[in-house]
């Protein structure tokens, strides 16, 4: 997609910016952003379009390939790229979980109501899990380890969760 918006006000651009990274597209230069074909994208680029539209702008949404297979090769690499540090990202989100589940454990803060912020924030990761693998359309590398990762958060808040209900007498 290229887009083209007013100079000012500048939040046109940066609404046009946020919904383009939420859908997973990745900047390429100025006002260029590239998406992988693929349905996953097709709604988050038309909020891109009719937000550049309502703020008096054009947009132009093509679809692209590399002229040469090393072309195409390096679109792709972007792309998988970007999706690759959101992995790592969420990775390391869930190692912040899984140590905050073990402080609580440790300090023996058995609440419902900690329980009930823990539950909040496994929900947080499996949204973001989620949509990370919606966009994922290329396979990053460490997609199947995010998996096995949220499987272990689950598993740790099951454990703690169990710890809970023992301490408040089942209550």
């Amino acid at each position: 997609m290229l887009f083209r918006v007013p100079a000012e006000p500048s939040r046109h651009r940066v609404a046009v910016w946020r919904e383009l990274r939420r859908t997973g597209a990745v900047s390429v230069g100025q006002s260029a952003w590239l998406a992988p074909a693929a349905p996953a994208f097709t709604d988050g680029i038309a909020r891109a379009v009719q937000l550049v539209q309502a703020a008096g702008g054009e947009a132009i949404v093509l679809d692209a390939s590399g002229r040469q297979p090393a072309d195409a090769e390096r679109l792709a690499a972007v792309y998988t790229a970007a999706r690759e540090a959101e992995w790592v990202e969420f990775l390391a989100e869930c190692g912040k979980y899984l140590a905050e589940i073990d402080r609580e454990i440790a300090i023996n803060k058995l609440t419902l109501a900690e329980l009930d912020e823990e539950e909040q924030s496994l929900e947080r990761l499996r949204r973001w899990h989620r949509e990370l693998r919606l966009r994922d359309v290329l396979g990053a590398p460490s997609a199947a380890g995010a998996d096995q990762r949220l499987k272990d958060c689950e598993a740790k808040l099951e454990d703690y969760t169990q710890r809970v209900f023992q301490a408040v007498g089942g209550q």
